[in-house]
């Protein structure tokens, strides 16, 4: 994962850390890399205000503003994934970045657009890979997502690790 490209993430993502409270995991395995949209961060008030996911603390993401430019291909992106995804996804191919979403279909318009693409399992395997989270404890984060409603597409990262 190239640290100096920005990394935007998504609110499948960030919703996935802070279904089990820890916001902390995600800064821990992305640093200063890491970033996200105003359109991301009111769809995740909203899932806070429905009860949906708990209040966490997103104070030390940057939060990036689309261009003119941006947002221009956001308005066409709309069209096919939610504004989270679409601003996501509107300010890595501008800004030549990567973005993380568990989201099938922003994923899908992501490798068209050529642009590298993780998810929260792609965030638990650097925290590994990194050393800063065992496996096992990698896995009990991940059964807990799990467990408050992330459809993962593995059950425990020994499957890809």
């Amino acid at each position: 994962m190239n640290d100096t490209a920005i990394i935007l993430l998504d609110n499948t993502v960030l919703s996935n850390f802070a279904s089990i409270q820890r916001p902390d995991l995600v800064l821990l395995a992305l640093g200063d890399s890491a970033a996200t949209v105003e359109e991301v961060l009111d769809d995740l008030e909203v899932g806070v205000n429905n009860k949906a996911i708990p209040p966490v603390n997103w104070s030390w993401l940057t939060t990036v503003a689309m261009t003119e430019n941006e947002r221009a291909v956001y308005q066409d992106l709309l069209r096919k994934i939610n504004k989270g995804e679409a601003a996501c996804l509107a300010v890595a191919a501008a800004r030549g970045g990567r973005v993380m979403t568990d989201d099938r279909d922003a994923r899908k318009i992501a490798v068209e657009l050529q642009i590298p693409i993780s998810g929260t399992i792609g965030i638990l395997i650097r925290l590994v890979d990194l050393g800063r989270l065992t496996i096992l404890d990698a896995d009990e984060f991940l059964s807990e997502m799990i467990e408050r409603g992330y459809f993962s597409p593995i059950r425990s990262l020994t499957e890809i690790l």
